[in-house]
């Protein structure tokens, strides 16, 4: 079966990605276990399955280098997020599309197509600006279908900003418009976003629509599953941290929000060498500081003394100013005849020496 499927290509032509045959595994692995369960077999030979490696894409940002490499050669990255600068203009290009609301929704607080088509007005609160994601429209073979999102960590509650609500009694306003103009026509499905008779949106809708949006728009293509990338990098970089990104997208892991759905937009790597260099210039200048206190407590030779960690005190050879290193003997001959080698050390002084290395500390002002 999976030789078959490696085999056949999608719509567009391309063959079916390693993603797609990990998740068909995975179901009929499901399937086989639960048959073992039920004692119908013994054995789940889906175990035995080797399929490629899918590798985890990670999100790039459209810089500027990017963008003009896409409109020379047309070579682009898989997964591509927004700058907030593209962002703005597109949401600004959308306020004369019929569904304003519904992608500011997903590109700032980054819901599921499913999640954002399957959102009702009982599960909206624009009182206190909260949306409860509690199920999601999926599709199948052209027909859609209603039922809860797809995990327990995808059943959360997000919070909606001031705009966000503002879009949403906007469109409230417009869908009563809608309704009237319908009339029996009218289904009432509850759904916040719908069809001009009331019908829930088919999710293919919003990427094909989307699509057209980002060409009238005139931007670096990205897909509408990149918005959800976005919105997650966005939010790392206006200061929410991991776990808060976490539970705005409905991840059960953290690791799944830090490796693939959070970019270090531009702004965000500018700023990390400057903190750092800003962590040392501040460290440079406490010592500078100090180093200042003790030359005026000690004087400037007793201020690089004390940052050296040498002792000033009297009686110190190179306070004194006198050299510390021994000067090796020249080789001298004993009563045989024969050299001796010369040491390493420093001889000891003779009586006259220490008399006159007395007398010059003691020219200084120095103990002798």
């Amino acid at each position: 079966m999976f030789a078959d499927l490696a085999k056949q290509t999608t719509r567009t032509g391309e063959p079916l990605v390693p993603a797609t045959l990990h998740r068909i595994c995975a179901t009929l692995r499901g399937a086989l276990n639960a048959a073992i369960r039920n004692d119908l077999i013994t054995d789940n030979p889906a175990r035995r399955i080797e399929l490629p490696s899918r590798p985890r894409p990670h999100a790039v940002i459209w810089t500027d280098e990017r963008v003009a490499q896409w409109q020379q050669h047309g070579i682009r990255d898989k997964v591509t997020v927004w700058t907030a600068e593209h962002l703005a203009t597109f949401l600004d290009r959308v306020t004369a599309d019929r569904l304003p609301a519904l992608w500011w929704l997903i590109a700032l607080r980054g819901l599921r197509r499913g999640e954002v088509v399957g959102l009702r007005w009982c599960d909206v609160d624009l009182q206190h600006s909260t949306a409860t994601i509690t199920q999601q429209i999926t599709c199948a073979e052209r027909r859609i279908f209603i039922g809860p999102p797809k995990s327990a960590a995808s059943r959360r509650v997000i919070a909606l900003d001031r705009h966000t609500v503002q879009a949403l009694r906007e469109h409230a306003n417009r869908q009563r418009l809608e309704r009237i103009a319908a009339g029996h026509r009218w289904h009432d499905t509850g759904c916040v976003f719908t069809r001009t008779d009331g019908q829930p949106l088919h999710p293919n809708y919003l990427t094909h629509r989307f699509r057209r949006l980002c060409g009238l728009a005139e931007l670096p293509p990205v897909r509408l599953h990149d918005l959800r990338h976005g919105a997650a990098s966005l939010a790392h970089q206006a200061g929410a941290d991991l776990k808060t990104v976490q539970d705005q997208l409905g991840h059960a892991s953290i690791i799944l929000t830090a490796d693939t759905y959070t970019s270090v937009l531009p702004e965000r790597q500018r700023r990390a060498p400057a903190a750092t260099a800003e962590l040392v210039l501040t460290a440079a200048r406490a010592v500078r500081k100090q180093m200042k206190k003790r030359r005026n407590e000690y004087g400037d030779h007793g201020a690089r003394s004390a940052t050296l960690g040498a002792p000033n005190r009297p009686g110190n050879r190179e306070t004194a100013g006198q050299a510390t290193a021994p000067t090796p003997s020249s080789p001298r001959k004993d009563k045989s005849g024969k050299k001796r080698a010369a040491s390493n050390h420093c001889p000891q002084r003779t009586d006259q020496a220490r008399k006159s290395a007395g007398q010059v500390v003691g020219r200084q002002g120095l103990e002798p």
